[in-house]
């Protein structure tokens, strides 16, 4: 069910057939390369989340795409926000979701520059108490779902715009992926401009323009549509199992209970 979609009557109901959950995909506007449009992430998260809600009654809210893309402010077509905007955003937005009877929001992350980001934002949710919960859902593919995706891949460096994403957008978008664009002559290939200190265990915010400048990251020449097709339903599934977990969950909402009476009693002592 995805949110936008549903009337304000159909709305209570909806929240209630969900067992209260919401996925919240967040993605970005950025480059993919010269071959997938800019918002590729935001059409894998949507279409990733549409499969799970068909396989597990869940509601689907909009599009989040004013997420961490700093690193790509220096091509075209990029859309990035003040980094305490987005964290004030994406606070707005669980309380919002909570406030219309949803009080376990799942967080899906269709966006890589993101990982940093979701779980800082998951441990301010110990800031101050809420009646609401905050999960990240990351779950791992099951044995055989793993085995049939990773045997399918033909190319051994991956990330950005590359054999994943092209198969993805090749069966949600096929119209929107330039053909005529993809070749083979290794830009997706990290420059290691800054190896040596990667190597030494030693991290520096330029570290993705020094790998890839033009914001590739693999090859995406070996991508299909059922490539994509199979990475995704696999995908869902995964996500469907998680938040079946999720709706279960009785721990996670007593524990911030018991953690805020804790620290208030502290502060009163």
């Amino acid at each position: 069910m995805r949110w936008e979609e549903l009337t304000s009557d159909e709305f209570p109901q909806a929240a209630a057939q969900s067992g209260g959950v919401c996925l919240l995909p967040l993605s970005v506007i950025e480059r993919h390369a010269h071959h997938l449009p800019v918002g590729t992430d935001m059409y894998i998260g949507r279409d990733l989340c549409r499969r799970t809600a068909e396989l597990e009654p869940v509601i689907i809210f909009p599009d989040v795409i004013f997420t961490q893309i700093l690193e790509a402010q220096h091509v075209p077509g990029t859309i990035a926000m003040d980094a305490d905007l987005i964290l004030r955003l994406l606070d707005n937005v669980c309380r919002e979701i909570t406030r219309n009877g949803l009080k376990k929001i799942v967080i899906v992350n269709a966006h890589g520059g993101n990982g940093s980001l979701i779980f800082f934002f998951l441990q301010m949710q110990l800031a101050t108490p809420r009646d609401y919960a905050v999960y990240v859902a990351e779950p791992p593919l099951s044995p055989e779902d793993e085995a049939a995706v990773s045997a399918q891949w033909d190319t051994t460096v991956d990330g950005h715009a590359g054999e994943r994403e092209t198969s993805a957008i090749m069966i949600i978008r096929p119209d929107l992926v330039r053909h005529d664009q993809l070749q083979s002559d290794g830009e997706g290939m990290p420059l290691e401009r800054l190896k040596a200190l990667r190597d030494g265990g030693v991290s520096t915010g330029i570290w993705w323009y020094a790998d890839h400048p033009t914001h590739y990251r693999g090859d995406g020449s070996p991508a299909t549509a059922e490539k994509g097709e199979r990475w995704l339903a696999s995908r869902a599934r995964a996500l469907a199992q998680a938040v079946r977990a999720i709706k279960a969950d009785t721990v996670t909402k007593e524990l911030q209970d018991e953690f805020f009476a804790a620290r208030q009693h502290h502060a009163a002592e």
